[in-house]
């Protein structure tokens, strides 16, 4: 038997088109979003992509929606491409979905999350 969080799980990959570590840094680089959902001790523990921003997850729709008070500088539009980062890309899945319903409709995640990202040998840092 699936569970329920299973099937919403499906179905907020259905509608994203994920991308692999490869195409997230491709993306960073002509000026997508990355953000690390993760929190402090999940990074300490790993490691942080260097130039992500950091946003954990209890606070990101506020952060990235374009219309609300607490949004940071860089949700500037509804057309930002925004790449959410967790550890393994499930909670990452449920956050880009949920961007998506609040109109960010370029939102995706990092299918294999950070560690997928660490395993491609791209750039980590240490957090103290």
């Amino acid at each position: 038997m699936t569970s329920r969080v299973d099937e919403l799980l499906a179905a907020a990959r259905a509608r994203l088109h994920r991308v692999s570590a490869q195409e997230a840094a491709e993306a960073a680089r002509r000026g997508a979003l990355l953000v690390d959902t993760r929190p402090l001790q999940q990074r300490r523990d790993e490691g942080e992509i260097p130039w992500a921003l950091v946003i954990e997850r209890n606070h990101l729709e506020w952060r990235l929606d374009p219309t609300s008070d607490a949004r940071i500088p860089e949700a500037v539009d509804r057309d930002v491409e925004v790449i959410v980062v967790c550890s393994e890309g499930y909670s990452s899945s449920l956050a880009a979905a949920s961007l998506q319903d609040v109109g960010l409709h370029r939102a995706t995640d990092l299918d294999g999350g950070f560690r997928a990202w660490r395993a491609a040998g791209l750039p980590v840092t240490t957090v103290d």
